[in-house]
């Protein structure tokens, strides 16, 4: 994917649900959500192991976040990616809602392009974190 279209990912959708949010300070999937809250991006945990990760409340899955999602940001192993794009895809049948499926670095899938299939901007194998700090800035 190119550099335009992440930069212009990064800067227009705030809007964040984090699969696999960890609780755990010293996971990178507990570092990247915290960076991107402190950037002002409204990050949602999903972890169905906890009901609040940094104060905020937890969702057990993508389907009942009542609020609304740009992104489905994923930490979670490859294996456990087809689900996820069927949850995303219904999502975005249900709510019209998720603009982009980003799959963290080392995470990547086949499955996603039915994701693609369905208008869904599909960034794979990224930090975002990394991203933004190369294209944005710290």
């Amino acid at each position: 994917m190119k550099d335009e279209k992440i930069k212009e990912i990064l800067l227009n959708y705030k809007n964040i649900a984090t699969i696999g949010f960890s609780n755990n300070p010293e996971k990178p999937a507990r570092r990247v959500p915290a960076f991107l809250i402190a950037k002002g991006y409204n990050v949602i945990p999903v972890n169905p192991n906890y009901d609040k990760i940094l104060g905020r409340k937890s969702y057990k899955n993508i389907l009942e976040i009542p609020g609304n999602i740009d992104i489905v940001q994923v930490f979670r192993p490859s294996k456990d990616v087809p689900e996820i794009v069927e949850q995303v895809i219904k999502r975005k049948r249900e709510k019209g809602d998720v603009k982009v499926l980003w799959l963290q670095e080392g995470i990547m899938h086949e499955s996603t392009k039915k994701a693609e299939e369905e208008g869904i901007i599909v960034v794979q194998d990224k930090c975002m974190y990394k991203e933004y700090v190369r294209l944005i800035g710290e």
